[in-house]
Formats: C-alpha cells, structure tokens, sequence
C-alpha cells in the first residue's frame, strides 16, 4: 500500500475513534501505561518525548518535575489531549501535531521517549524508530508497549490473515518485533508480557552511544 495513502487511512481512522478512544481503550491497556511510564525513570528536569500521545491518556501518570512533548499525526486525538492539560491544570506539557518520521527536533534533544500502543499505528514503525533514536540522547531509555506477532505459529498466522483488516482500522496486527528491532539497532534491556491475557510487550531499550 503506498505510504501516503496509509497514512491518511490512519489519520481518517483516529478521527472517528477520537471522541470514544479513552472509554473504549483506558480500562484495557492502563496497566501496561503505567508500567511503560515507571520505566522511564523519570529524573528531576528531564525532557520527555511521547511519540502518537493521542488523547492524553498517559498524562496523569507522568511526575510533575520534567518537562513532557506529545506529538501525534491526529489533531482530533491532540484536542482531546489538550482538554486534559486544561482539566489537570498541567503547565509543563507541549502538544505538536506532527509526523514522527520526520521529527522536528534537535539530535539528542530529550532524554527519554516513549511510544505505547503506537508503533503499530504507524505506515513506518522503522522510520519512527530511528527518529526516536535520533533525538534522544545516547544512554536514553527508549520505552515501547505495542502488540506484536505472536511467536506462536497458529496465532501469528491469525493475524497475518486480519492483518489487512486491521490496517484499515488504523493498526498492524502482525508487525515482528525482533526484526523491527534489528532494523533499527536497538537491543532489549527488558521486555515483558502486559495487560489483559498478556497479549501486549513492554519494551525497555537504551539508546546506544
């Protein structure tokens, strides 16, 4: 499928889930947000990126002595986020709408990013990687929580089978993990099963020097 056309079905899929996103997905994939969060390791003034931050759903989690940049493709989802820093009353939150393939940041310009339930979200996961390396400085903690293929051969050719399905709504079913990460040079420092029937992995990498 050409890149720009998907892109679009993705912005075209996040603006109808918009208004109901936090009701039909926060209760699911809370758990797994907070331990992605709890893996940054937040220290006192650092810079923060979330990558695809859509409505905001992370926002209470984060510690109030950093500084947070949200970027997402969907500005229906970021004016959702942007009611929840008004309702919260948080002053050091940044909201861009943006394409995370090409980042319009600085080269090593945070000291952690994070990604959940988002790089399956994207026409180019690699892409979005290697921006997420590039602007976070080396030794950074990059922090993932996505579904990715089943290593199970039954369940991974289930999803191979919905997976054009699943592109049309807005996300990839059966993006590999291992090979993701190879493409991208990044090697787990953690990687665990979260949420409900473990279907989903958290991924902790540090950026290597």
């Amino acid at each position: 499928m050409d890149a720009a056309l998907e892109k679009r079905q993705v912005k075209r899929a996040y603006k109808i889930y918009a208004p109901a996103y936090d009701f039909v997905f926060d209760w699911i994939f809370h758990p797994g947000r907070v331990q992605a969060i709890r893996l940054l390791d937040i220290k006192g003034g650092e810079q923060i990126l979330e990558v695809g931050i859509g409505t905001g759903l992370n926002l209470p989690l984060y510690p109030a002595n950093c500084r947070i940049t949200g970027i997402d493709l969907s500005e229906e989802m970021l004016e959702k986020a942007q009611d929840k820093v008004v309702e919260l009353g948080l002053n050091n939150i940044t909201l861009k709408a943006m394409d995370a393939t090409v980042m319009d940041f600085g080269d090593g310009e945070f000291d952690a990013a994070v990604a959940t339930y988002t790089i399956s979200a994207v026409p180019d996961p690699v892409a979005v990687l290697r921006e997420m390396r590039r602007v976070v400085k080396p030794g950074g903690n990059i922090v993932l929580l996505n579904h990715f293929r089943s290593e199970r051969r039954v369940v991974g050719r289930l999803e191979d089978l919905v997976s054009p399905v699943c592109t049309r709504l807005g996300w990839k079913s059966n993006l590999p993990l291992e090979p993701l990460l190879d493409q991208v040079g990044l090697i787990p420092d953690l990687s665990a099963k979260v949420n409900l029937f473990n279907g989903w992995r958290l991924i902790k990498c540090l950026n290597p020097k």
